[in-house]
């Protein structure tokens, strides 16, 4: 007898570099986890997420404050106004004189809600330095990639820019396809097959680079015309790495190509060029293709 889980909803995973995926039994906001969460999420959705933990804290204590009253001085008897705004002073340590707790309970809350103020302003300043500390690889690549004729053979190549005004360092590029694969018992799966490049590690990236895998008998392309590329469900991860000097930080990237986006037969324009004897990138070139004179398949 076979027992099956318990059918669940199916989340769409987005990633950064274009893949996307659905998976079940994976939270997208994990609260046992706030400090992944709280890199993650996107800037806007960090902000509202700070300001309104600020506003429950000051809500919470405003409540404590409410729940004597005459715990503080000079506050109208039950005004939810103004122990909340003593709340917001007394939170960022700033009091003005005005108000001031009046009792033992007072003092209590009060001291209570300076170190939860202390607290909360130490992890978000953490939090903020870290996610304005994470560097960004600025790199920029073609929207396409070609097959065409490299020295005689049948070659893939994908084409990324550097789009900072520095040179990088150390740069090392991995190339994986996902592949479905039918085993000898009828199973069927996908897996990641290395992409070999001609080169994968370059010391220097100052502009415009072409990573090129050569299409030979233990490529996943071999064999593969036009048709049969478009409808093999292939998809392509591009994984880099290299060094900002400028940051003094290693900088990391993805970049995923599915088989629609894999043009045969064409190639790339150059978009590299001399002008007054200075060798000038033009990174607006960079995805722009022309067919191949010659003309090739996978």
């Amino acid at each position: 007898m076979t027992i099956r889980p318990p059918r669940a909803p199916a989340r769409v995973i987005k990633t950064s570099f274009g893949l996307e995926f659905s998976k079940i039994g994976a939270s997208r906001y994990d609260l046992s986890d706030p400090y992944h969460l709280a890199l993650t999420v996107r800037w806007p959705t960090f902000v509202a997420g700070v300001f309104a933990a600020y506003g429950v804290i000051n809500l919470i204590f405003a409540g404590l404050y409410l729940a004597q009253p005459g715990c503080i001085a000079n506050a109208r008897p039950g005004s939810i106004g103004d122990a909340f705004f003593f709340s917001i002073e007394t939170l960022a340590t700033v009091g003005y004189g005005v108000m001031a707790p009046a009792n033992l309970y007072g003092h209590v809350v009060v001291s209570a809600e300076i170190i939860t103020g202390i607290a909360f302003t130490a992890i978000m300043t953490g939090l903020i330095f870290v996610r304005f500390s994470k560097a960004k690889a600025k790199i920029v690549y073609a929207d396409v990639a070609v097959v065409t004729r490299h020295n005689g053979r049948p070659t893939l190549m994908f084409r990324i820019g550097n789009a900072r005004a520095s040179v990088m360092t150390q740069l090392r590029v991995e190339a994986n396809a996902l592949v479905g694969e039918t085993t000898a018992e009828g199973g069927r799966f996908r897996r990641l097959q290395e992409l070999p490049l001609a080169r994968s590690s370059i010391p220097v990236f100052p502009m415009v680079l072409l990573l090129m895998h050569e299409i030979d008998e233990h490529s996943p392309f071999a064999g593969l015309d036009e048709q049969a590329l478009a409808q093999s469900n292939m998809t392509i991860i591009l994984s880099l790495e290299a060094r900002d000097p400028q940051l003094a930080a290693m900088v990391y990237d993805m970049k995923a190509y599915f088989a629609r986006d894999i043009r045969p037969g064409m190639r790339f324009v150059d978009a590299v060029s001399q002008q007054d004897g200075r060798t000038v990138a033009d990174l607006r070139r960079i995805s722009l293709i022309e067919p191949d004179e010659i003309g090739v398949s996978a």
